[in-house]
C-alpha cells in the first residue's frame, strides 16, 4: 500500500510541476491537485457536480482537463470549505455550497479526521486507522445536509455532466440524495471501498447494484489502493449511463 500511495503522490507532484495553476494552489494554499483523476475527465464536459470537494483537489483537476465545465461543489467541513474558497475565489466557473448531500434536509454530525479528507458522516473504524495511520477522529462538527435538488436545479446541469462523489463511506445515502437528478448525468465517478473503513458503510458491490438499477454500468476502476497482502481496499469507480453509449 505504501508503494501505491507513493506512486500516486509522485504522479501528482509531476503534474503539479507542469502546471502554473497547480503549483500556485500548492504553494499558496497547500492544496495538491488530484491529477490522478485526469483519465476520466474530458474537454467537452459541460457540468461537474463535485460532492465531497474537500479543499478542491478534484475541482483543480477539472479546471485543467475539462476547462469548459461549470463546477458546482459541495463540502460540509468548515476548515476544508474555507480552503476551497481561497483556491477558487477568482474563478467564476466554480461555485461552492458548504453542505453535505444526503436523503433529507437538516443538520447532522460529521466525524472529523486528523486528515481532513478522511472525515465522514459515519464513525471512523479501527480498520481505517490501521490501514491509514493518523486518520482517526479528533472531534465532531455539526454541519448542514440536504438533497442535491435543494441546491441544484435541472437547468443547472448542462450535458454532458458528471456526478463525482468522494464521501468516505456515505455513498449510498449521498446517491439517495441525488435520486431526482440522476437522469441528468451521463457519468458517475465515485470512490468505493471493499472493506469497512467507516462503520456501517456500503461496500462497492452495493453501490454498483444501486447504480445498475438506475441504468448506470461500470466502465472502469482507477487508483486502486491495496494493503500489504495485495488485497484491494478501495478505488475510484467510473459509471456511464447506458443511454449515453
Amino acid at each position: 500500500m505504501k508503494l501505491s500511495l507513493f506512486l500516486t503522490r509522485f504522479e501528482k507532484l509531476t503534474q503539479v510541476l507542469s502546471s502554473r495553476d497547480f503549483l500556485k494552489a500548492l504553494v499558496r494554499n497547500r492544496v495538491l491537485a488530484g491529477a490522478e483523476h485526469r483519465m476520466v475527465l474530458h474537454s467537452d464536459m459541460a457540468t461537474v457536480i463535485d460532492i465531497g470537494a474537500n479543499r478542491g483537489q478534484f475541482t483543480l483537476a477539472v479546471r485543467r482537463w475539462a476547462p469548459k465545465a461549470r463546477i458546482i461543489a459541495f463540502e460540509p467541513l468548515s476548515c476544508s470549505a474555507n480552503r476551497f474558497r481561497k483556491v477558487f475565489r477568482r474563478d467564476s466557473r466554480v461555485a461552492l455550497h458548504q453542505v453535505a448531500i444526503g436523503p433529507e434536509k437538516g443538520q447532522t454530525i460529521i466525524h472529523v479526521s486528523a486528515a481532513d479528507d478522511s472525515s465522514s458522516l459515519l464513525p471512523i473504524s479501527a480498520i481505517q486507522e490501521r490501514l491509514f495511520p493518523r486518520t482517526g477522529e479528533i472531534r465532531t462538527e455539526t454541519i448542514k445536509i440536504g438533497r442535491l435538488a435543494d441546491f441544484v436545479s435541472r437547468g443547472d446541469i448542462k450535458a454532458p455532466a458528471m456526478l463525482k462523489l468522494d464521501v468516505q463511506g456515505f455513498e449510498l445515502s449521498t446517491l439517495s440524495g441525488c435520486e431526482g437528478l440522476m437522469d441528468h448525468f451521463s457519468l458517475v465517478y465515485i470512490e468505493c471501498s471493499f472493506v469497512e473503513l467507516y462503520i456501517g458503510q456500503a461496500m462497492a458491490d452495493e453501490v454498483i447494484l444501486w447504480l445498475k438499477e438506475r441504468n448506470f454500468r461500470l466502465r472502469g476502476v482507477y487508483n486502486v489502493v491495496c494493503d500489504k497482502k495485495g488485497q484491494a481496499i478501495q478505488g475510484d469507480f467510473l459509471f456511464k449511463r447506458s443511454s449515453c453509449d
